[in-house]
């Protein structure tokens, strides 16, 4: 079966068509993945939604989680994209982590998260230090929760600290990151096939 990808970005920009240097990171990570079959279906962008503080499933009327939650697990791959803030990955961010907690008591009979044989990559991007440690809270965290995190599965950007370059200003893409786009699509891509076709037997 083809591949498809959800990609969310946890800027703390709320406003959809504001632009973002994280969608555009994410527009990097979409073509390198075309060129692996798999499809990035959509960007959502966690700030223009009511995610409720909390972690459960399901916070109450009005909570943008629960259908938010469905559309993660209908698809293969999440690329986890968003921008670093003080050293660490953003507010938003944070809280989609908290409520993928619940995972941790939605198991099936064998044990196994409703994440369970899905593959999450990184895309982050920033004008301070921290991409490392992003990506390391990240990684940690999903895979707590039961995301599968394949071999080289950041994509970032750094710029000059305190500069007021951001990546969606510069003219063409950095090689490295391309290279590097194209890496974490087909490293991922290739371990969401084979999990798709040898789940985890929990």
């Amino acid at each position: 079966m083809a591949l498809k990808a959800l990609a969310l970005n946890c800027t703390l920009k709320s406003n959809a068509k504001e632009a973002s240097s994280t969608d555009t990171m994410i527009a990097v990570l979409k073509q390198a993945f075309s060129d692996c079959q798999v499809t990035i279906t959509e960007t959502v962008r966690a700030a223009a939604l009511d995610i409720r503080a909390g972690v459960t499933s399901d916070e109450g009327d009005g909570d943008a989680w629960p259908a938010l939650r469905e559309k993660i697990l209908a698809h293969d791959i999440l690329v986890f994209g968003g921008p670093i803030w003080m050293g660490q990955i953003s507010s938003v961010a944070k809280r989609v982590l908290e409520r993928m907690d619940a995972f941790l008591s939605e198991t099936d009979d064998q044990g196994r998260m409703p994440s369970y044989g899905k593959v999450a990559v990184a895309a982050i991007v920033g004008n301070e230090d921290g991409a490392h440690f992003s990506s390391a809270q990240l990684f940690q965290a999903l895979n707590d929760v039961g995301w599968t995190i394949p071999a080289v599965a950041a994509c970032y950007w750094v710029g000059e600290a305190m500069g007021s370059t951001d990546f969606k200003d510069l003219a063409t893409t950095p090689e490295k990151v391309t290279e590097t786009a194209k890496m974490v699509a087909g490293n991922a891509a290739r371990l969401a096939g084979l999990l798709q076709k040898n789940p985890y037997p929990g």
